[in-house]
């Protein structure tokens, strides 16, 4: 097993040769560097897991060196501990802000530099298998959504597709048409996959915020826009039997609105609420209310609800719940970017939910501030 490697930057020579001393008989590789230039040569060879700087040295302090490693991307998850004469509470503060991981003042003894740096190597490893892990389920969860997602879509293309190729002559005009229709159920929902990992992507490297600030406008007809968007639904909920009713009240104050992206994760909120209802039974309802601070939208409804312990994940990207009982949830990236989109406009989306008894989403929204 290779040994963990220690970078230690310090301008004194004993106390460097001294620290390096003791590192090395508590079974590390142990790197030495008298300046922040050396520091930075020393990592360019080979990455550290840990390092180890005074702050007051000659060319470059410890701060700026700090700096100009965390602007590396390679390195920005290196623990870092600050070796420092200075005791004082305004340079403890500065390095903890800049987000030093942990703050030793000379004089200190030998158990006092080895209990850190086991706690921030430990840390590290902590921190290393987590992110290992979350990297290893979402790959999983990849794959298993967009085995089923692709799979699903493309079996009624192709299914559809070679029944009518292989009897096309003898098909009556009804046949013909109940094959098209599946063809484009497939297409239809090979699209939607495509384009909510395409808005993923652009939510991810910045472009939905860009987008938000150049189109975003104070609006004072939240009402109109509401009553509009929660009717356009009724006819979907009619379809699966589904009732839908309106609260809104009368006036609103104004609001910060992109109109294409809140009324996106509006109609991704109803479209959940009435997929998950029980057909027939009570109705979904969309509430919409104000204070003086806040634009309250609830959407609610009285379907299988979420259990407790899956709340706190159902805004993550492809995340689905019990996906062999639960087929109608999709890919898992609604609510994802229905959150993103709220998020754009300075608000956030809460819920409440009780298995068998239905859940509550409910987006608030900051009331504008005039100029």
């Amino acid at each position: 097993m290779s040994k963990q490697r220690i970078l230690i930057v310090e301008d004194h020579p004993v106390l460097l040769n001294a620290v390096c001393g003791l590192l090395e008989n508590d079974g590390y590789e142990v790197v030495g560097a008298t300046n922040g230039n050396e520091a930075l040569e020393a990592m360019a060879a080979k990455m550290p897991e840990l390092i180890l700087s005074d702050i007051m040295m000659p060319q470059m302090d410890g701060y700026e060196l700090y700096q100009q490693i965390r602007e590396n991307s390679q390195w920005t998850r290196i623990p870092f501990i600050f070796l420092t004469a200075k005791g004082e509470q305004e340079d403890i503060k500065k390095g903890k802000a800049l987000g030093v991981e942990d703050y030793l003042t000379k004089p200190f003894d030998a158990e006092e530099i080895l209990v850190a740096v086991h706690a921030r190597l430990a840390r590290a490893a902590d921190i290393q298998a987590a992110t290992e892990q979350e990297f290893e389920e979402t790959k999983q969860q990849i794959i298993n959504v967009l085995s089923h997602e692709l799979r699903t879509p493309l079996t009624y293309i192709a299914g559809y597709t070679e029944l009518a190729l292989e009897d096309a002559a003898a098909l009556s005009p009804a046949d013909m048409l109940t094959f098209l229709g599946g063809i484009k159920l497939g297409a239809d929902r090979l699209q939607k996959l495509v384009e909510d990992l395409l808005i993923g992507v652009r939510i991810d490297v910045g472009q939905c915020e860009k987008e938000f600030n150049r189109f975003a406008v104070v609006r004072d007809d939240l009402r109109t826009l509401l009553t509009s968007c929660a009717r356009h639904c009724i006819s979907m909920a009619a379809e699966r039997n589904v009732a839908l009713e309106i609260e809104i009240v009368s006036e609103f104050p104004p609001v910060l609105i992109y109109e294409e992206f809140f009324i996106d994760a509006l109609l991704r909120l109803i479209d959940n609420a009435i997929k998950f209802s029980y057909q027939g039974s009570k109705p979904v309802w969309v509430r919409a209310y104000a204070d003086q601070t806040t634009v309250f939208v609830e959407i609610q409804d009285q379907g299988i609800g979420i259990a407790k312990e899956n709340l706190p994940q159902i805004f993550r990207r492809l995340h689905q719940i019990d996906r062999q009982r639960i087929e109608q949830q999709g890919s898992g990236m609604g609510l994802f970017i229905a959150g993103a989109f709220i998020q754009l406009h300075g608000g956030q989306i809460t819920v409440e939910s009780e298995l068998g008894k239905g859940s509550t989403f409910t987006i608030s929204l900051p009331v504008a501030v005039e100029s």
